[in-house]
């Protein structure tokens, strides 16, 4: 075999793609790793606050989006998150589940770069980087220029990511050659993002900048859709733009421009229950806003109360009163102007579209020995480490088969 061509060329050298050149290299295949950065996995360095939010021991079908969404189902049955667990174990990596199933590493997200890389050894992997692909092309075979030489191989795997967080590198070199190929894409946008309020409301909530809230948050949309039976009850953040915190860029995924956000302050308790039992208490209250302190913040309950509540006692309240405030408590509504972009997005929502994938292989149907793996493809999940899991999913689907 000369020494350019291989059986397998990878392009990008983040989760998806060292894990499937591990996987591929360690089948006996030889293994061609290509990256424009000179370091590698640089969203793994920076995911889950340095720690690497590895993986989720929740994961399953019901917590990705896709327009195809059974695709998902082969990859994440045949390597799951125990699989993964491990690996990371053999390699004595200490980690900790935070809340709902997350898993963090104890010490550094360096250690799950370091393992993959020591795996992609083992599997015998040529790394190529930093360097840049030139042109990709195909005859009989893959053909990829690049900064630093020409090579081919039978088989080339895009794991190149997504839009997402351009300042790790990120471009849409994926799409590009999707589209080269004529595979198809499905509608991109940024997915687990802040949302931006208008003036209005910065006015009014904008001095809050920092307050966090438990909360249970979903999306209203103009028109009836899957997303407004979708909920999440987790911490929202009120910023000097708008709304941030885990429950919004969870609930950003189901987002459309025009919809509304609401928010359950009272998590999931009624609100009419929860003012009446306000106005049995002795000694009696009289401000709402120190009653509502109770369950958020004290400056969130002081603008809220003076922009939701009637200024008069809470035993004088008519029965109209408590409907509207108690309605308001459950389902307060914000209309975001429209997400962060990019730039503060954790994933791309959309992508390579899964209909033109095998879910065995993750090959495309028309284009033989060609596979698209991880966020360029689309299958986006919730914040929480489901990305992760669906990196190391597709990858092993692709790896073990290419």
């Amino acid at each position: 075999m000369p020494s350019n061509h291989y059986n397998v060329i990878i392009i990008g050298a983040g989760a998806a793609g060292m894990f499937c050149a591990a996987r591929a290299g360690q089948r006996g295949r030889r293994v061609l790793l290509i990256d424009h950065a000179e370091a590698l996995g640089e969203k793994i360095r920076i995911s889950g606050g340095g720690r690497c939010n590895f993986t989720n021991i929740h994961a399953s079908p019901a917590n990705f989006l896709s327009q195809n969404p059974h695709f998902c189902r082969s990859a994440l049955s045949r390597y799951s998150p125990n699989d993964f667990i491990k690996l990371v174990t053999t390699h004595r990596i200490s980690y900790h589940e935070k809340t709902l199933g997350q898993l963090f590493c104890d010490e550094s997200s360096q250690q799950i770069i370091d393992m993959l890389i020591d795996e992609c050894k083992r599997g015998k992997v040529d790394f190529l980087h930093p360097a840049t692909v030139q042109s990709v092309t195909k005859s009989d075979r893959f053909r990829i220029e690049t900064s630093r030489g020409e090579f081919t191989s039978d088989a080339l795997v895009i794991a190149s990511g997504g839009l997402s967080i351009p300042a790790t590198g990120a471009t849409g070199f994926g799409y590009d050659i999707a589209k080269q190929f004529d595979v198809a894409l499905t509608p991109l946008r940024a997915g687990l993002v802040p949302l931006a309020l208008d003036a209005p409301e910065l006015e009014r909530y904008g001095t809050l900048s920092g307050v966090s809230f438990e909360t249970v948050a979903h999306a209203v949309p103009r028109e009836k859709r899957k997303s407004e039976m979708v909920s999440f009850r987790e911490a929202a953040l009120l910023t000097h733009r708008g709304l941030s915190g885990p429950s919004v860029l969870q609930i950003s995924n189901y987002w459309s421009a025009g919809d509304a956000v609401a928010f359950d302050l009272l998590c999931g308790r009624d609100g009419e229950d929860w003012i009446a039992e306000l106005r049995t208490r002795r000694p009696a209250i009289t401000s709402f806003a120190k009653a509502l302190a109770e369950v958020v913040p004290q400056r969130l309950a002081d603008a809220w109360a003076n922009a939701h509540s009637p200024a008069k006692p809470i035993a004088d309240w008519t029965k109209a009163d408590i409907v509207n405030v108690a309605r308001e408590l459950n389902a307060w509504q914000l209309k975001p102007s429209g997400t962060l972009g990019y730039k503060k997005a954790e994933v791309t929502l959309g992508g390579v579209d899964t209909r033109a994938l095998s879910q065995q292989t993750m090959e495309t149907k028309t284009v033989a020995g060609l596979h698209f793996i991880g966020e360029v493809v689309d299958v986006t999940g919730w914040l929480g480490g489901y990305n992760f899991q669906w990196a190391w999913a597709s990858a092993a689907a692709c790896g073990d088969a290419v």
